[in-house]
């Protein structure tokens, strides 16, 4: 038996597409774990291989007895800082008492001739003494902390120059391996393609046609997403390429199996309406009913009020039917011979009385 049903068709349709959404996705997945396991065939290069170790290391601890010299020169640095600022606090105080002593002894009687005048200027001469002293040795301290930063600056540009070199060899060695992971996947994913352009092109209208449609689709993802994270600078043009051909050879299949359909179309057309009407299948023609259009043409069957000459104005329908199409002539409805009842012509039963149609009969 037969079944027509439009709730049908459109379940079938989901399920059908729902099936290959879901091979598609555990092809996907499936795909994903084998690449990521091919990717492990060759080794990721790191960095620190490629440093000179022994260099490095020497360097290394260079630089670091360097700044352990420097920790202390500075350690002493700010400890004669702090001396400096108590002598020079010691000073003013003593320059402030010495002043305050002499404006006394002047009151009193002639402070150049007193024995304490001199003493007390000698006094303060050694303090002052003593804080020039501590100045000239955090001059020799800040001199040794700058010939130390010097020799480590020196030392950090060799490390720079190392850590270049090894860089742009690592760059290299990078490349070459993004290379090889990308030609490991292409090799993997290219036959896939090709199957699914073939399953394509070759079983689309298969019955079990969303099999092939899922594994097309996958093939399409593996291609197209499944070769990025180790994509080269040129891998782009590699999948432009193939998106172009792949364009051009659909767009061309497209185009040669429309003017192929139009072209059986209009020859179709050149055979008489009896052989046509032979040729019309039920699914066609119940889509054709439901659409209102011929299934021979393809054209609307249906006509409009506005294509009704003047003189016809009396008529008030909007729509109305003729028993033939106007465009190629197939009949389209005829009256059932046993009940009379005008039937679509291309369905296989009468809709009142359920026989065969006059042309069966």
């Amino acid at each position: 038996m037969e079944l027509n049903s439009k709730k049908l068709e459109r379940t079938s349709s989901i399920v059908y597409y729902s099936i290959s959404l879901i091979l598609c996705l555990f092809l996907i997945l499936l795909s994903n774990k084998i690449i990521d396991d091919l990717d492990t065939t060759t080794v990721r290069p790191v960095k620190e291989n490629f440093e000179n170790k022994a260099i490095m290391a020497n360097l290394g601890k260079k630089s670091n007895e360097l700044t352990i010299e420097l920790e202390n020169l500075n350690t002493k640095k700010s400890s004669i800082e702090k001396t400096i600022a108590t002598a020079k606090e010691n000073y003013a105080n003593e320059k402030q008492s010495f002043d305050n002593w002499v404006q006394t002894r002047r009151t009193l009687g002639s402070p150049d001739k007193d024995q304490e005048v001199i003493y007390r200027a000698y006094k303060l001469d050694e303090i002052y003494k003593i804080e020039q002293d501590w100045r000239s040795q955090l001059n020799s301290q800040q001199a040794k902390i700058d010939q130390k930063g010097k020799q480590q600056q020196a030392i950090q540009k060799i490390i720079n120059k190392e850590k270049e070199a090894a860089e742009r060899k690592y760059n290299t060695e990078l490349k070459h391996y993004d290379l090889k992971v990308f030609l490991i996947r292409l090799l993997f994913v290219a036959p896939i393609l090709a199957i699914g352009i073939f399953f394509f092109i070759r079983y689309r209208r298969h019955k079990f046609w969303p099999l092939y449609f899922g594994f097309t689709l996958f093939s399409i993802y593996a291609f197209f997403f499944g070769l990025v994270p180790y994509l080269p600078s040129y891998g782009g043009y590699v999948r432009y390429a193939v998106g172009i051909l792949l364009s051009a050879g659909l767009g061309y299949y497209a185009i040669k199996t429309i003017r192929r359909f139009i072209e059986t179309k209009q020859a179709e057309l050149q055979i008489s309406t009896q052989e046509r009407a032979k040729n019309v299948q039920s699914n066609v023609a119940e889509k054709a009913l439901e659409n209102h259009f011929c299934p021979s043409c393809g054209k609307d069957f249906i006509l409009k009020k506005w294509e009704f000459p003047q003189k016809n104005t009396e008529i008030e329908a909007y729509k109305l039917v003729t028993d033939f199409c106007r465009h190629c002539g197939l009949e389209l409805f005829s009256n059932c011979n046993k009940c009379g009842k005008k039937n679509f012509a291309h369905l296989p039963y009468c809709s009142s009385c359920g026989t065969k149609p006059t042309s069966e009969n």
